[in-house]
């Protein structure tokens, strides 16, 4: 049974037209971050580039923060968890597709590894207590979800997890969920570089634009100000 359809989704039909997303028509405002211990386990590799895909609600604002971040090369807002035909904003707005809006980070484990990533993740970029939904969008793809691309983040995210939850470092438990990755589907370009393009977006100035600046207060060595953009010139 298809899901009802999100404050998100019907604004969208109302600024089709100037081809623009929506995450809400609504904005519940951001949540504050939650400073957390980094990972005791992390990732030991010599490699230059790797990828990881998170997803925690909107990905507008899960993009901006990783974009901001030392040590990331390109952070691509799109969709996994569901197939290849069904990767496409609208039918991901159904919430019946299996996808997540996600976003895949290309970044250099030499200069910030997947643990910190992590770290970002859980502290800064969503909160990880919120069961198929982030402020004030809800259904499944929304939920909090990790899709590791190799053994070794799926034993760091694992044991991060469980360290979290033995540390009570949040009110409530953690709910992101580990998922097999079968693939990464970027969004259409309209969704790409949307904080940094639409900075006074209400829904940008209330929900996102709170988390970058946490993530220069919380973690000033990790945090750099220019955007490492999708979109060429931009």
């Amino acid at each position: 049974m298809k899901t009802l359809f999100t404050w998100r989704r019907s604004l969208l039909a109302l600024v089709a037209a100037s081809v623009m997303g929506q995450c809400s028509a609504f904005s519940f405002g951001a949540e504050d971050a939650v400073a957390i211990a980094p990972p005791a386990l992390d990732e030991t590799t010599q490699a230059h580039s790797e990828t990881a895909v998170f997803a925690g609600g909107c990905f507008w604002g899960v993009q901006g923060v990783f974009q901001h971040v030392k040590g990331v090369k390109k952070a691509v807002s799109g969709y996994a968890g569901g197939a290849a035909d069904t990767a496409q904003y609208e039918r991901v707005s159904d919430g019946d597709t299996g996808h997540a809006e996600s976003v895949e980070v290309t970044f250099d484990p030499t200069q910030v590894s997947y643990g910190k990533l992590l770290q970002i993740y859980f502290s800064v970029a969503h909160n990880p207590t919120e069961l198929n939904r982030q402020g004030p969008d809800s259904g499944t793809q929304y939920r909090s979800a990790i899709f590791p691309e190799n053994p070794e983040q799926q034993r760091v995210a694992q044991a991060y997890i469980r360290q979290l939850d033995a540390a009570h470092s949040f009110s409530k438990p953690i709910v992101t969920k580990l998922e097999t990755y079968n693939g990464f589907y970027p969004a259409e370009d309209y969704h790409q570089d949307f904080l940094t393009e639409h900075p006074t977006y209400p829904y940008i100035v209330i929900n996102d634009m709170p988390k970058v600046q946490q993530l220069k207060q919380l973690y000033p060595d990790r945090y750099q100000d220019k955007a490492v953009l999708v979109k060429v010139g931009s």
